[in-house]
């Protein structure tokens, strides 16, 4: 079943600190694969998105100048080479409580991994919203009932060393990614930003 089209993301980051990090801004508004990132935002991180409100999330209403923006230097013609949004994902206490709240959505489960690569039995939960894959990761078991969380980024680069290049410091150095055949380069926490970001090749 179709789940709507993500229009918009709204973010706690200044518009300042995404023109710094290389992203074309135009009046608070960041567009990257047709998805308009309105900063400013109240709070820090991801705050909401366009569309349904499941499990605790934060609904916002699409930017109306999106379209508009979507036709100009924003659309695709970041100065860091960034050219769309790979991924967004979410965390959770209860990853089977988040699941089962977007599949009553008439979302699809596309897989579900099991992984320990930070130490701890974490599973991750793949959907797709158009070409963007929403990742929900959490405990094995559940740790609590607070609300499902936005949490971090992933953008597709054209040219992931040209990339690394034009960040400079304030990107980690490029590492194989779990997909096969990708690598990913991950933000360092004091370059600005209060989203965590990572850049992949394609």
């Amino acid at each position: 079943m179709p789940v709507g089209v993500l229009l918009t993301l709204a973010v706690g980051d200044p518009a300042a600190v995404w023109d710094d990090l290389g992203f074309e801004v135009d009046g608070g508004c960041c567009v990257v694969g047709g998805v308009c990132f309105a900063l400013g935002a109240q709070g820090r991180g991801v705050r909401a998105w366009s569309l349904a409100a499941i499990d605790g999330l934060r609904t916002c209403d699409p930017v109306s100048s999106r379209p508009a923006a979507a036709d100009g230097p924003a659309a695709g013609r970041h100065a860091n080479g960034v050219v769309g949004l790979d991924h967004l994902v979410l965390t959770t206490p209860d990853h089977q409580r988040t699941l089962d709240a977007f599949a009553a959505e008439g979302w699809d489960l596309r897989r579900v991994r099991e992984t320990d690569t930070y130490g701890t039995p974490m599973r991750q939960g793949f959907f797709k919203i158009d070409s963007v894959v929403l990742e929900v990761v959490g405990p094995a078991e559940p740790t609590g009932e607070g609300p499902a969380r936005f949490w971090g980024l992933a953008f597709t680069s054209d040219d992931l060393d040209a990339t690394a290049a034009w960040l400079g410091p304030r990107v980690h150095p490029a590492k194989d990614a779990v997909q096969p055949g990708r690598r990913i380069a991950t933000l360092d926490r004091d370059a600005g930003s209060t989203v965590p970001i990572a850049f992949m090749s394609r």
